[in-house]
């Protein structure tokens, strides 16, 4: 029955055990569970918890496993689908009734009963089966729905939407339960025959489809221009924050859903190191809802993740961020995993996103994450220093590193870059904050105007130079749309000492070699945030003869500053005698 005082029975059984502290949980799932408590103290909110049973007596009797073997709901699939199809409320919905003679009428005040929750956000470490969880949703609201209903499934590829349909065809072809005996019967192929020995539930080219109702469930791409305009009343979305995605498809998605009355959105991810992309923007927006700082009921959000790096060391605190561990994925798994971050440093960025759901800066694939790491804050005031200039990105981003070489053979680095007024406002919201912070630091400069004027760069750039009594002796620039401050370069300082360093593996292995090197021996100084970001999204290309070339995942991942290092270390290099 429908109540607005009852506790959720599944639920209650989960807080039961965290409270007793038989399960930790992270600060994020608290804040969760919070309004979870909210809504079963709103009279306003019913729990009915007929749907819930009857979705998991479905699932248990009817479906398999990708393997074949039985379905045993976890406890964890029954809370996240108690909060998806156990919250109601009503809301009063004029309707008109015609008089007996078909002419006349008058409109009636109606109230209509419509589920809470049309928003579900789970970001969670791989190996806990919220795919199959996605599948689950998508087959029971395929066949038990009587109404017809389109179903989209996206994910960043297509072949990777494909696993959420994956389980629904094994279960087609076992047909475990009597109801899918009965909607597996038949042959797909009689169309002119009696209807009553054609196939009811098949996997076509389409996707899965439901002859009885008209329904189907199809895979799209991850992009807007392919899930605009839809009218799909159930939609899941896969790997959302740690795909390289450059649209936000969840909201086009809800703006085609909200078509329908009762639509459902399920958003299921593990943690990225891809940062600052439209992920995080909505990874923003949901930690304002868990903190109250906006209200939206109809949005619920299981966030597990270790609260700290240090929880690592802890295995007894693994089961914040995998709450189904010791079930779809075991200790000793995770435990290699812990070995081969400690043991391979490239590949503990990804393995603390990918396991443990701990957000990281970018792929270390160049420099390791300790390298990343800014040192102590160091003074190079009236030193000698070779000046790199990475100007290729006229319109958005010029890039200077200021190389100084020190008497124990170790290099300070420090970096200033401008941008335009009109590319810093029109910003992504979690690009800004980063951003934002560089400016504070004195790293980035915003001048106004819609393109950057050299001449304003260049002025800016000497003064800095100029007021910490810093002597340039060498300049190494990329020619990319250089000329003009090249030129402006030798009227100031001279036309001495001007090295043009051409990309490309032929001008840059040598030359990166040793700047890894010096890295790894700690003979690499620098204290700025901008420095450290720009390491991190630092990549190589390399060739069959292992010759490397600077290389960026994505265009929005700056690495202007390790270039203009590069080159800053090229001109030093050819002008040794002058330092």
């Amino acid at each position: 029955m429908l109540s607005n005082t009852a506790t959720p029975k599944y639920y209650g059984e989960w807080r039961a055990k965290v409270l007793s502290g038989e399960i930790p949980v992270c600060e994020t799932i608290s804040m969760e569970m919070n309004r979870i408590d909210a809504l079963i103290a709103n009279p306003g909110i019913y729990y009915d918890p007929a749907p819930v049973e009857g979705f998991i007596r479905y699932c248990e009797n009817e479906l398999v496993l990708s393997d074949g073997g039985p379905v045993s709901m976890l406890l964890s699939f029954k809370v996240w689908s108690e909060q998806l199809f156990g919250w109601y409320y009503f809301v009063e919905k004029k309707v008109w009734q015609p008089s007996s003679d078909g002419v006349k009428g008058h409109y009636e005040t109606i109230r209509e009963k419509r589920r809470l929750i049309t928003k579900q956000f789970i970001i969670i470490p791989r190996r806990n089966a919220k795919t199959m969880y996605c599948s689950f949703i998508h087959n029971y609201l395929l066949v038990v729905d009587p109404t017809a209903k389109d179903q989209i499934v996206t994910a960043p590829t297509m072949r990777q939407s494909e696993e959420t349909l994956s389980p629904i065809r094994v279960a087609i072809a076992r047909s475990k339960g009597p109801l899918y005996k009965f909607m597996t019967s038949g042959n797909i192929n009689n169309t002119a025959g009696s209807p009553k020995d054609r196939v009811k539930l098949a996997s076509t080219k389409k996707g899965i489809q439901n002859f009885l109702t008209g329904s189907i469930c199809e895979v799209r791409p991850m992009s807007i221009d392919k899930l605009q305009g839809l009218r799909c009343a159930v939609a899941t979305v896969d790997e959302w924050l740690s795909g390289v995605i450059k649209e936000d498809v969840i909201g086009t998605i809800e703006q085609s859903a909200s078509k329908n009355k009762d639509y459902i959105i399920v958003c299921v991810s593990s943690e990225g190191t891809v940062r600052n992309g439209p992920g995080d923007t909505i990874k923003m927006e949901l930690n304002k809802i868990l903190k109250g700082e906006y209200l939206n009921p109809h949005v619920s959000i299981f966030y597990y993740k270790q609260d700290d790096v240090k929880e690592i060391g802890n295995p007894d605190l693994w089961i914040k961020s995998n709450p189904n561990i010791g079930i779809t994925v075991s200790y000793d798994t995770i435990q290699q995993d812990v070995e081969k971050a400690e043991q391979v440093p490239s590949s503990r960025n990804d393995i603390l996103a990918k396991v443990f759901n701990i957000a990281c800066e970018g792929f270390t694939y160049f420099f390791t994450y300790e390298q990343t790491i800014p040192g102590p804050v160091q003074d190079y005031t009236g030193m000698q220093c070779s000046v790199g200039a990475d100007l290729s990105q006229g319109n958005d981003f010029c890039a200077f590193s200021l190389l100084f070489p020190l008497s124990t053979g170790d290099f300070g680095l420090k970096a200033r870059s401008f941008i335009s007024s009109y590319t810093y406002d029109h910003l992504a919201p979690a690009m800004r904050i980063k951003y934002d912070d560089f400016i504070k630091e004195g790293t980035l400069i915003v001048l106004e105007g819609t393109i950057l004027d050299i001449d304003e760069v260049f002025d800016d750039l000497v003064n800095w130079i100029n007021a910490n009594d810093y002597v340039p002796e060498a300049l190494g620039y990329d020619p990319y749309n250089a000329k003009e401050f090249v030129d402006r370069w030798a009227v100031e300082f001279g036309d001495r000492n001007i090295e043009k360093v051409i990309q490309g593996a032929k001008t840059e292995s040598v030359p990166l070699g040793e700047i890894q090197k010096l890295v790894k021996n700690k003979q690499w100084h620098f204290h700025e945030q901008m420095v450290s970001w720009c390491m991190g999204n630092a990549m190589v290309l390399k060739d069959t003869n292992n010759n490397m070339k600077l290389y960026k995942q994505k265009y929005e991942y700056k690495i202007d500053t390790v270039s203009a290092a590069m080159n800053a270390y090229v001109a030093f290099k050819i002008h040794k005698q002058e330092f």
